[in-house]
């Protein structure tokens, strides 16, 4: 009989353990940041011993680092930042990773989708390591950037999160045409369509195919040939016919826009961003505050344009256009800036090299920026931009834990976010080179 009543006790024991040893396997792992510095977006304080406790991919608390600590089971994996500054992952709104700056002009031909699906896959990581947790794509040859969002999410690669367009849509021999081939070649771009139907048309196209928003180019562009920077291209009619499908959808339009008439089109037209803005007038700016249209300008890469443009390859053509527009869009970033328009971050990388994307931040500053404001211009602000204000942007309970740190304070100086040392996204360790 005592044998019996042993047998039970162990057996009850051994099925006890493997229940509790199942529930802790069920369990998401449970992480503490210890911060120094946490800066809070949204109210733009700078706070002092603070403490992240996050669930799996998710935060879970955020305060005075004694109340969260409390709340931290004991075998938490703990991160002790010591006195970095840490705060919500970086979003880069106008973003080409399936590009590179050496393909410019005639060697792009020579790229094929899957190559460019590949070199997007080496670029995701260093913009990742960059400390941009999140990227908004506009605009990529066959849908290789579809293909490079489906591989991140699946585990395949790391990368920041994507918000891909696929193929930016625009007119015959426009910018978002292919215009360095000869006829007999007879070659055109994926996102060509002509007429507001067949816009329609095109927009059903790229959602049924992966695309999280569409792109359009409204005029006339930089680096492609035979077309000018200020010239619209899509008319009012056609641009009200893309917005209204793609908000049908459930998709957000952002239009490549430089010209002044065509900024202003494209706002009318209902568009939720208008990327460049180069030639921006005084009606523009305003048209943009009452509409809420955000401006994505990218004021970073004429330097790289003019320093590098000739020996990667850049046509001549585009370097005088960059010449013609590039000061002047600073100018009026600088104009619109103090007018309160909205503005999200956005470089257009893949002219410069990936990576370099918080460069743009001093050229922001320089341009009429708080540096608390061009902080808040690549995570609250391009959060909201994306629609995706309830999972990235800030630091907060519920949101992905998409965070960097750095060493110093990048609201005495904004080239701190040049020398991101600590990046996590969605729980996971990236990079840290606090601990060596």
């Amino acid at each position: 009989m005592k044998r019996v009543v042993l047998l039970a006790f162990i057996i009850c024991l051994a099925c006890t353990t493997l229940q509790a040893q199942q529930a802790n396997e069920g369990k998401s792992p449970i992480t503490l940041i210890k911060a120094g510095r946490l800066l809070d977006v949204k109210r733009g304080r700078l706070l002092s011993d603070q403490a992240i406790l996050i669930e799996g991919e998710r935060i879970k608390e955020v305060g005075p680092a004694d109340a969260v600590q409390s709340h931290a089971p004991e075998d938490a994996r703990v991160i002790d930042l010591g006195q970095a500054t840490v705060l919500p992952g970086l979003i880069d709104c106008h973003d080409h990773l399936t590009g590179d700056p050496e393909h410019a002009g005639y060697a792009a031909l020579g790229i094929s989708v899957p190559r460019r699906a590949l070199i997007g896959a080496r670029n995701a990581r260093r913009t990742l390591e960059a400390g941009f947790t999140t990227v908004r794509n506009v605009g990529a040859a066959g849908y290789a950037d579809v293909a490079l969002r489906d591989a991140i999410n699946d585990g395949d690669i790391i990368g920041p999160r994507l918000l891909v367009s696929g193929p930016a849509l625009g007119i015959t021999g426009g910018h978002c045409d292919v215009n360095l081939l000869a006829p007999e070649f007879d070659y055109t771009a994926q996102g060509v369509a002509d007429g507001p139907w067949a816009a329609r048309a095109k927009v059903r196209e790229v959602v049924k195919y992966g695309a999280d928003l569409i792109k359009i180019c409204a005029t006339g562009g930089v680096l492609s040939k035979g077309d000018q920077p200020g010239t619209q291209q899509y008319t009012l009619e056609e641009m009200r016919a893309i917005v209204e499908e793609a908000h049908k959808l459930g998709r957000k339009v952002a239009a490549h826009a430089h010209g002044t008439e065509g900024i202003k089109a494209a706002i009318r037209a209902g568009v939720d961003s208008i990327e460049h803005a180069s030639l921006i007038d005084d009606e523009g700016i305003e048209l943009a505050k009452q509409h809420g249209t955000y401006l994505v300008m990218d004021i970073y890469n004429d330097d790289f344009i003019l320093q590098h443009g000739k020996e990667v390859g850049m046509l001549e053509e585009s370097l005088e256009k960059e010449r013609q527009i590039g000061q002047l869009q600073r100018e009026n970033f600088a104009r619109a800036v103090k007018a309160g328009v909205k503005m999200a971050f956005g470089t257009d990388g893949g002219v410069y090299p990936h990576g370099d994307n918080a460069k743009q931040f001093a050229y922001m500053v320089k341009y009429g920026m708080t540096p608390l404001d061009a902080i808040r211009a690549a995570t609250i602000n391009a959060a909201d931009l994306m629609g995706w204000s309830d999972r990235v942007g800030s630091l907060e309970p519920g949101k992905f834990a998409d965070l960097i740190a750095v060493a110093g304070n990048p609201l005495e100086d904004i080239t701190e976010l040049e020398r991101v040392k600590f990046v996590m996204k969605g729980g996971v360790v990236i990079k840290n080179e606090f601990q060596r």
